[in-house]
């Protein structure tokens, strides 16, 4: 049908039902549209005197350029439509945004839309397709550069807090050490006066018992001068065991002597100053460090 328009002059009658003017068959200055059966009466100039419908030849023009224009797939030129199962699809509704016939365009739906041929909606689309594809492409390198940037910073961040972890471990390490020699110290200072104390009594153990072992053996000379029938040897027996009583007196250590509770250390203090050990306030530097790293990768201009 298209093909058979494309070479006739297009009128149309009063009541806009376009033909071709060598298809329309005249008897006695009436005529019926094909389309409606109406009756249409003409004038002196036949089917010439019709109005010209600029329409329908504003869309053969289309169609002829779409039909001049380089091919496109032999799977695009055999797409029919739906509608109209004899036309090809060969222009484009702008107004739907979807390809049609030119008899959509004329007689259906599409005939108050705009329309251009598919062809050039065709090349179109297809660079507006390749631009995209241009700019997903470079989107895509710039997305990758920032990726290996992340995976750069996440090695960073695993190199920092591994060397940090060693610092902090480090410095309790010191302190651990530090505390050991101070109670190694301390523990010293103990054991000096624990072994004084014991070597004091120790020897005061050993001169009581040097003192028994003289007494003992004056109470046997005692016992036997009780039998001593002169009289001056039990006299001077008697003034013996007299002095040696006299020169008993014990010495004992002092009370308390034994005690070593004045050794005491405060450490409630000192637990909680170990309890509460943090990290330095560093807010600002971190915020530095963030702005470095941000500068050094520029995200911002790459996303």
């Amino acid at each position: 049908i298209m093909e058979l328009m494309l070479f006739q002059r297009q009128s149309a009658n009063p009541l806009w039902h376009s033909r071709g003017s060598s298809s329309v068959t005249a008897s006695g200055g009436r005529f019926r549209c094909p389309s409606c059966r109406h009756e249409v009466v003409l004038d002196r100039h036949g089917v010439y005197g019709l109005q010209r419908n600029l329409l329908v030849e504003n869309i053969i023009d289309i169609y002829r350029q779409q039909e001049s224009s380089s091919p496109l797939d032999p799977q695009q030129q055999q797409l029919m439509c739906e509608e109209h199962e004899e036309e090809k699809i060969n222009i484009y509704c702008l107004s739907c945004q979807t390809p049609t016939c030119s008899m959509c365009k004329v007689f259906g739906q599409h005939r108050d839309c705009d329309v251009a041929p598919l062809s050039t909606v065709y090349m179109r689309q297809k660079a507006e397709l390749s631009d995209g594809i241009a700019l997903l492409v470079a989107s895509n390198d710039n997305i990758q550069a920032v990726i290996s940037q992340m995976e750069i910073i996440c090695r960073t961040i695993q190199e920092n807090g591994q060397q940090q972890k060693a610092h902090l471990c480090g410095h309790f390490e010191s302190l651990v050490a530090i505390l050991e020699e101070r109670k190694q110290e301390l523990v010293g200072l103990i054991t000096r006066e624990q072994d004084e104390k014991l070597k004091h009594v120790q020897a005061l153990i050993h001169r009581h018992s040097d003192h028994l072992e003289e007494a003992v053996t004056l109470v046997e000379s005692a016992i036997q001068s009780m039998e001593e029938p002169h009289v001056p040897l039990f006299i001077q027996v008697c003034k013996t065991a007299r002095d040696l009583s006299v020169a008993s007196k014990l010495e004992l250590p002092e009370l308390g002597y034994e005690s070593m509770s004045h050794f005491v250390i405060d450490i409630d203090d000192l637990a909680d100053m170990l309890g509460n050990i943090d990290f330095c306030s560093s807010a600002p530097d971190d915020e530095e460090d963030f702005e470095e790293v941000e500068e050094e990768f520029d995200f911002g201009s790459r996303i």
